[in-house]
């Protein structure tokens, strides 16, 4: 999921040959965006790893993961979302190194090392919304991820190429996401911290 995407927001509810009715769903996400030159950077290596998803699913740290809501709720949760990123102000955010949830999933990420409280907070407060209320197969924990569901050999090679993995940068935005299940994940709206 990517904010740099914002020229190629395509219609992304409903059918391509209709427009969305009020019984339809929407599924969204809403992430933090890696910015350039790091995003892309990590995008790739996600893609050399042979992770399919590298190409519809750019580098970032999820907020909220793919929710589906009804297409009638999207104002209602937007309004939400708006209200969530007024109440808390930009911060630092630091990637360093690497770290994987095998073995329970195969998959290797960047690690976040400041801004978790940050991420934290922010990601509590965007599900408490009644329509993004969702069953967490896991404990909510900030990560960039750069190789997931390939061969053990493809992980360990993520894991040891970015050990020394180093950003830093300042969030000052989040971005609602959305996907139509046909391709990338398309960004709908950035929502600024601090109003």
């Amino acid at each position: 999921m990517d904010g740099r995407l914002a020229g190629e927001v395509a219609r992304s509810v409903g059918r391509s040959d209709e427009a969305p009715g009020e019984g339809d769903l929407i599924q969204i996400g809403v992430a933090v965006d890696i910015p350039e030159p790091w995003g892309g950077q990590l995008t790739r290596r996600r893609a050399e790893a042979g992770d399919p998803q590298a190409a519809d699913i750019p580098a970032h740290v999820t907020l909220l993961g793919p929710t589906e809501i009804p297409v009638a709720t999207l104002a209602a949760v937007e309004r939400h979302l708006a209200a969530v990123a007024a109440a808390h102000l930009p911060f630092t955010l630091h990637l360093r190194g690497t770290g994987t949830f095998r073995p329970v999933t195969q998959v290797v990420f960047v690690a976040v090392a400041a801004g978790i409280s940050e991420c934290e907070l922010l990601a509590a407060a965007i599900s408490a919304a009644p329509e993004l209320r969702r069953e967490a197969r896991f404990p909510y924990h900030p990560h960039v991820t750069v190789a997931q569901d390939v061969a053990p050999e493809a992980l360990d090679k993520a894991y040891e190429d970015l050990a020394d993995f180093s950003a830093m940068f300042e969030v000052e935005s989040f971005t609602l996401f959305s996907h139509s299940g046909q391709a990338r994940w398309q960004p709908r709206r950035d929502f600024r911290l601090g109003g």
